[in-house]
């Protein structure tokens, strides 16, 4: 098993939203600007780095029969940590992500981790796993995000600093659900035809 290898895998191969499929929601709620895509990533990459490594760290201790009770209550204990320091603080930023922070708790993303591969493997290589994912996940947030702005308000503004704009009428259903759900479709079936053309010339 290769560090590297296994921290690019969360990138490309097992990316939570075009690989796994996973933490959906969230991506669909937060996206309506690269800020708030951001503040997501770093709140789950902060539970998942912490809750990947302490359940490797137990997870001989722990019995089967109570495993994913344990994980769950390890998971919130770190949900409630980041929850308290956004509120603190990044206020803006806690009230634009909302009920998404708590629910971090039943992300597919953090226990899907913590039972396919911190529950197996030693504690670096749950931390590799776990900044792999995270960089994966903020990419795409990023990428979602910043596409939903920029058509959505013609403009990207991220955390004070004037980024990007472009000289356009803005489409604001992007910044709403529908926008949410066009963007995350054309990305995906992009990632899915990519995919298939690997396969067919044998990849």
């Amino acid at each position: 098993m290769n560090a590297l290898s296994e921290f690019i895998r969360g990138i490309t191969k097992d990316n939570p939203i075009f690989g796994l499929v996973l933490g959906l929601c969230p991506t669909l709620a937060v996206t309506t600007s690269v800020e708030n895509g951001i503040g997501m990533a770093a709140g789950t990459a902060f539970v998942l780095i912490c809750s990947n490594m302490i359940i490797s760290l137990l997870r001989k201790q722990i019995p089967a029969s109570v495993r994913l009770p344990i994980f769950i209550i390890i998971i919130a204990t770190f949900v409630s940590i980041v929850d308290m320091l956004m509120e603190a603080y990044t206020p803006p930023l806690y009230a634009a992500l909302g009920v998404f922070i708590p629910l971090i708790v039943v992300n597919c993303i953090i226990i899907g981790r913590a039972e396919a591969y911190a529950n197996k493997n030693n504690v670096f290589y749950s931390l590799i796993d776990a900044l792999g994912e995270s960089a994966g996940f903020l990419l795409v947030l990023m990428l979602i995000g910043g596409i939903r702005e920029i058509l959505g308000t013609g403009q990207i503004v991220t955390f004070g600093y004037h980024v990007v704009s472009i000289p356009i009428n803005p489409a604001t259903f992007m910044i709403m659900p529908p926008g949410a759900f066009l963007t995350i479709g054309i990305l995906m079936a992009i990632v899915n035809y990519q995919k298939a053309r690997k396969l067919a010339r044998g990849g």
